[in-house]
């Protein structure tokens, strides 16, 4: 997993600061940065075939007993925050227990407490590789919101 934010970065800063980061994770990054992603409607925006795309989203947050915990083996996530604000809950996958790995939607179900968590704000990102499951749309302190991001989906295999 690694968390950051978009915000305060541009040209060369942005390339220094994303370098520790594969090239495809950086051009996800590079992309969310040179991109108006609010003006982006909601659905799949390709970018570069099933390589790496961006699907927009807009949800209402909610409890945490009220969402699910999720993981990705052929692609991992870019998360970029548009506009509200949601708590990502986070855990390995190896301290949750598994359901069945759907491949059709590159879903591996889990269910378990979280390790911790972390709040997305406007301009954060969060990468979650194929060990990190995430359980998304948390409402914040139990206020709910309604958040748009852009998941970027990075094949890795």
């Amino acid at each position: 997993m690694i968390w950051g934010t978009l915000k305060n970065h541009g040209g060369d800063s942005l390339q220094a600061a994303f370098a520790p980061v594969s090239a495809d994770v950086r051009e996800a990054l590079e992309w969310a940065s040179s991109h108006d992603l609010a003006s982006l409607p909601c659905g799949q925006h390709p970018i570069d075939g099933d390589r790496l795309f961006v699907n927009i989203v807009e949800y209402e947050t909610k409890k945490p007993e009220d969402r699910f915990w999720e993981a990705h083996k052929d692609y991992l996530d870019v998360h970029v925050n548009i506009s509200g604000k949601e708590q990502i809950d986070l855990n390995f996958l190896g301290n949750l227990a598994c359901g069945v790995y759907q491949p059709e939607g590159d879903f591996q179900p889990a269910d378990g407490e979280k390790n911790a968590s972390v709040v997305m704000e406007t301009g954060d990102f969060l990468v979650c590789y194929p060990e990190d499951a995430h359980r998304t749309a948390v409402a914040v302190d139990g206020k709910p919101e309604t958040v748009k991001k852009a998941i970027f989906k990075v094949r890795i295999r």
